[in-house]
């Protein structure tokens, strides 16, 4: 995890020489999958809710993770039953999830803290934060990394942030914009500081998107794919 929030000198060196590489790869993706014209919804009325989600996504898929947050709600009345109730409780609810005696022990902490800090089970006051002061809250809780911060801040609270999961990681590997071995929160920070703001939302899903339809992990479509001509890794995967 990258606690100070600052770029190598390596990667930093790619703002410069790969910006306009940069820009022609959320072009061609947008001209693909128009995300960035039409963002999804995927923040929640209530930040914690999008915590809480984004902690039991952690090495799981998305339909796990889905099917165990609303087990969740249905069987809790709010956060504070939650706590009361016990992690072992919890365990068994957000089962479908994996790992579930370690995500239940860290949510009940989570929610726990939270409370002691405003009152509350609650994360809106966070919108009244700097997002430098969001990301620094966030980023102490036990088990909370640079993705799930990345995610709360631009899903939930409408702040500037570039999550990168593993389909955004191999896509910029594999087009060469950063060394084959570049941590993934090293590659947030670097879409972080020289995306846009307003291209954040829409860039992340697009190149999401993209992963799953044609940058796959094993035999990439590398025919078909919009990156083509700018890839370096094209036709060798």
């Amino acid at each position: 995890m990258i606690k100070n929030r600052t770029l190598s000198i390596e990667i930093e060196s790619v703002i410069d020489r790969e910006g306009e590489i940069l820009f022609r790869v959320l072009d061609l993706l947008e001209q693909e999958y128009h995300n960035e014209a039409n963002p999804p919804e995927l923040g929640h009325a209530e930040p914690l809710d999008g915590l809480i989600l984004t902690v039991l996504s952690q090495n799981t898929n998305d339909k796990n993770r889905d099917a165990a947050f609303e087990n969740l709600q249905r069987n809790y009345a709010d956060y504070q039953e939650i706590v009361f109730s016990g992690a072992a409780e919890l365990a068994k609810i957000i089962k479908s999830a994996g790992l579930a005696a370690t995500k239940s022990s860290r949510i009940i902490e989570i929610l726990r803290k939270i409370h002691e800090d405003f009152g509350e089970y609650s994360l809106k006051n966070l919108a009244k934060f700097s997002r430098t002061q969001a990301w620094d809250y966030l980023i102490n809780f036990k088990g909370i990394g640079v993705k799930t911060v990345a995610c709360v801040l631009l899903f939930d609270l409408n702040m500037k942030a570039f999550p990168v999961d593993t389909h955004v990681s191999r896509i910029t590997r594999r087009l060469g914009i950063v060394p084959e071995k570049t941590h993934a929160d090293e590659i947030s920070l670097l879409f972080e500081k020289f995306v846009p703001e307003n291209r954040c939302l829409g860039g992340h899903v697009n190149m999401i998107a993209h992963g799953r339809a044609v940058c796959h992990s094993r035999k990439p479509d590398c025919e078909i794919c919009v990156l083509r001509e700018i890839c370096k890794s094209f036709g060798t995967c």
